[in-house]
């Protein structure tokens, strides 16, 4: 009921209580002192608000004529609550981007300007939930409010306020940490063709992040909803949303929304890196958002480009990316990781969509579909991927086996074909295949089964010194088990000072080195240790 009607019924009610009691004068002057004073504090102001009207509806779009003051990226309002951006300011009318379901908008309905760029909101609240761009709850743990909103689009720390990377980002992965490594406030591409395990490596990275004080945000675009919700339950059950908070758009969302979407995501992990926090961000993926991307820009009559792509797709991509950083600490030293992800089709990334990208990034992990038809997981082609900064910031441990890794195994691709033809092979290429072989077994890796440094490089300098060479490559899971368990056991001191940023001495070494022979003894008790020497030495 509106106040008007209650202080009708109010007036009625006196005017019947007045008749049925004959109140005097005084009485009735008393009677209506409230609405004396409320008459007294009325003001009428006058408000203007600039409405237009719909001219056409396309599928995520509208065209409104109407609006002459309306201005770029500001909401404006329909009829049953249905939200929209301005994208296309032409002179005769404007390109509205809906953001909700359009089927009840119709030719003549009204339009009206909200004064307000589209924003979503930000802080901790976000923590554990499932959102959309506009920071709607997917969730089933109700509403929430939150004392800010930022506006979606919002400019790239300048120059002069980012700072080095300088902090590595452990994913857990060894064949990441070790031959591409990443650091805090770095944009590291993923791509792969489908079924290659893009989400798979991205989603372990956020689990490995679970006691190192990084704010995790997965944001999902134009992903199948069972993939999501996949998704949504590994986290869920592996305890990782304390720190972590997903920004999802459907595929069957509407186009407008799933373009907003990274944006959003990357407002709200910024709210995290302006309060000093390190913040991990993942993409997946910017194919699909290119392509809603493309679906508006076609349907608004953009003029289009290569693969009818328009002109602007790669400063839409640019203007995101830009915005991961590590700031300087008189700017509060937090860092923004990003992690997007691209899907390439058959292993084509000279493709229009994965160069522009390459070129923005920091480097890029590229997942071959060969590796994955064989059951080599993660299914990182080493020798295609790279990292533009990370190895600046890799544990001095890592960077001492590295470059011998990275050297074994590129050996071993080179001179494995010629193995497949039956060529005869002297005994030291024999030597360097059958070490290559077991450098590949020791990079597989579970999925959900992120490991810690100190255990990575036990098992990484085991490798690369030949220790495995006499073990069976059936047994090398368990051979290399057997080196975890008994660098944990036997080597706690070290794995703390190789955590800690400490290069690794001569003596930690040949400590490490001897507790992973030992435990190849313990593995086969009828061998000797002369057996598990490397090929070719005594």
């Amino acid at each position: 009921m509106s106040d008007a009607e209650n202080c009708t019924l109010s007036f009625i009610d006196t005017l019947s209580f007045i008749d049925r009691r004959g109140v005097n004068g005084e009485g009735i002057k008393s009677l209506f002192a409230p609405f004396d004073q409320a008459l007294a504090a009325y003001r009428l102001t006058p408000s203007m608000v600039e409405t237009g009207v719909v001219e056409q509806v396309d599928q995520g779009v509208a065209r409104v004529s109407g609006l002459p003051g309306v201005e770029s990226m500001e909401r404006v309002r329909f009829p049953n609550g249905i939200l929209g951006i301005a994208f296309n300011l032409d002179p005769e009318e404007v390109g509205v981007v809906l953001l909700n379901d359009s089927n009840s908008l119709k030719a003549g309905d009204s339009v009206e300007r909200t004064g307000r760029v589209v924003d979503t909101p930000v802080g901790p609240e976000l923590l554990g939930r499932i959102v959309n761009a506009l920071g709607e709850p997917l969730d089933e743990a109700g509403s929430f409010v939150t004392a800010e909103r930022w506006p979606l689009e919002r400019p790239a720390p300048a120059i002069m306020e980012r700072a080095p990377v300088s902090v590595p980002l452990a994913t857990g992965l060894k064949v990441i940490d070790a031959a591409i490594p990443i650091g805090r406030g770095q944009r590291e591409l993923i791509l792969g063709d489908r079924q290659t395990g893009k989400t798979a490596l991205a989603v372990d990275t956020i689990l490995n992040q679970a006691g190192q004080n990084v704010i995790c945000v997965y944001c999902s675009i134009g992903q199948r909803g069972a993939a999501v919700a996949r998704v949504i339950d590994d986290l869920r059950q592996r305890g990782a949303l304390r720190y972590t908070f997903l920004v999802v758009a459907a595929g069957e969302d509407p186009p407008g929304l799933q373009v907003l979407t990274p944006y959003a995501a990357t407002t709200m992990a910024e709210w995290f890196m302006a309060q000093g926090r390190d913040v991990l961000i993942v993409y997946d993926d910017l194919t699909r958002h290119a392509q809603a991307y493309r679906e508006l820009s076609l349907l608004l009559r953009r003029p289009p480009g290569r693969e009818a792509y328009p002109g602007d797709i790669f400063y839409l991509h640019s203007r995101l990316l830009e915005r991961a950083t590590h700031l300087r600490p008189e700017h509060g030293g937090g860092s923004l990781s990003a992690l997007p992800i691209i899907e390439t089709e058959a292993q084509n990334l000279s493709a229009y969509i994965p160069t522009n990208l390459i070129s923005i990034t920091d480097g890029q992990i590229v997942l071959s579909p060969e590796l994955a038809r064989k059951g080599i997981l993660p299914a990182v082609d080493v020798g295609e991927s790279v990292s533009r900064v990370g190895g600046k910031t890799q544990l001095p441990a890592y960077r001492a086996i590295a470059a011998e890794l990275r050297l074994a195994y590129s050996q071993f691709e080179e001179l494995e074909n010629f193995a497949r033809f039956g060529t005869r092979l002297d005994e030291a290429t024999r030597q360097t295949i059958e070490r290559g072989r077991r450098v590949r077994e020791v990079l597989k890796q579970r999925q959900y089964q992120p490991l810690p440094v100190a255990e990575q490089i036990a098992v990484l300098l085991a490798v690369t010194e030949g220790v495995f060479d006499s073990i069976p490559l059936e047994q090398m899971a368990v051979a290399e088990q057997a080196v975890r368990a008994q660098a944990v056991t036997h080597c706690p001191g070290i794995g703390a000072r190789i955590t800690s940023g400490s290069p690794l001495s001569d003596a930690e070494r040949d400590t490490l080195l001897a507790a992973a022979r030992a435990a190849m003894v313990n593995l086969r008790p009828d061998a000797d240790t002369q057996s598990l020497l490397p090929l070719g030495k005594s």
